[in-house]
This record gives C-alpha cells, sequence and structure tokens, in this order.
C-alpha cells in the first residue's frame, strides 16, 4: 500500500512545425539536423546529431559515433558537451540545444536522449547554474520545447548526492 502517493508533471510546449521556433532555434535545430550527416553509425544505421547554441551566438555540433564494439561507442548529446569543454573551457553559457536523428536513407524521426545523456546534460545545465532549453523532434512529427533539461529527469544524481569531500 502506498503510504504518500505523489505525482510528477512534466511540461513542455508541443509546436507543429519549426516555423514555430524563434529564428535561434531554428538556426539551432537546422544544425543538429545537419550534424546527422557526421554521424558515424554504419552498424545501427541510426544516424544522431546535436547542437549546442551558446549565449555568444556561436553553434557547437555532435554526432553519435558507433564502434564494432558497441559499448565503445558514444551518443550525439555527449559528444557536443563533452567537445564543447574540451575544446573551448570557459565557453559561454549553452542557452539552447536541439537533437535530430534519422535512418541513414530515411526521413527524420523521433530522438528521445538515452538516460545516461540525460543524466550528463543535467551535469552540464548544474555547471553553469541556468537551464538549457532542449528542442526535440517527436514520434507523431512535432517539436517538443523543453524550458530546462531537468524537466527530462526529476529523479537525477547530482553532486549533492556525494559525500562532502
Amino acid at each position: 500500500m502506498a503510504r504518500n502517493s505523489r505525482q510528477q508533471l512534466i511540461t513542455f510546449e508541443e509546436l507543429d512545425s519549426a516555423t514555430e521556433l524563434t529564428p535561434s532555434e531554428q538556426a539551432t535545430w537546422q544544425a543538429a539536423r545537419d550534424a546527422t550527416d557526421q554521424a558515424y553509425a554504419p552498424y545501427s544505421g541510426f544516424h544522431v546529431g546535436a547542437a549546442l547554441l551558446l549565449a555568444d551566438g556561436t553553434i557547437f555540433k555532435g554526432t553519435n559515433q558507433e564502434n564494432a564494439a558497441y559499448p565503445s561507442g558514444l551518443c550525439a548529446e555527449r559528444t557536443a558537451l563533452f567537445g564543447l569543454a574540451a575544446s573551448q573551457p570557459g565557453h559561454a553559457p549553452i542557452v539552447a540545444m536541439a537533437v535530430a536523428a534519422r535512418p541513414s536513407h530515411g526521413e527524420f524521426g523521433a530522438a528521445f536522449p538515452c538516460g545516461a545523456c540525460r543524466q550528463v546534460m543535467l551535469e552540464y545545465e548544474s555547471r553553469q547554474s541556468q537551464p538549457i532549453p532542449l528542442l526535440l523532434p517527436s514520434r507523431n512529427g512535432t517539436i517538443l520545447r523543453f524550458s530546462t533539461l531537468a524537466t527530462l529527469m526529476p529523479f537525477n544524481f547530482s553532486a549533492d548526492d556525494l559525500p562532502p569531500a
């Protein structure tokens, strides 16, 4: 018997098309879609691109990178975030993120970050102490706009869960 039953709500906007995005969101959205062309996905055939919009207007991209030893690959969301941090220490804050996915020879479809990516994305949002809005394509062809990455992982592991150093 549940003693204290609670409900968790997820808040997001559902947009019918990219024309409803702001100009900076449209650029980030398109960059994520363009990034799928550079994905290395010879095993799954599932090309994923991620784009990060920085406060200075720079867009930084990442792609999924597969490996014959499957666990050795890395998702687009993490290549974008890790690549940005490695190549541009002290970079401008991330003000938006978008993810896109498509099969090797097909149309764009849904792209929902895996749990590991959600955890990493949330760590970056926490590091910069400000929300990172996220754009994701849905299964029905709409665009989902989240105002913060925390929405995707409400019960997450953070530095607050670690013992003091």
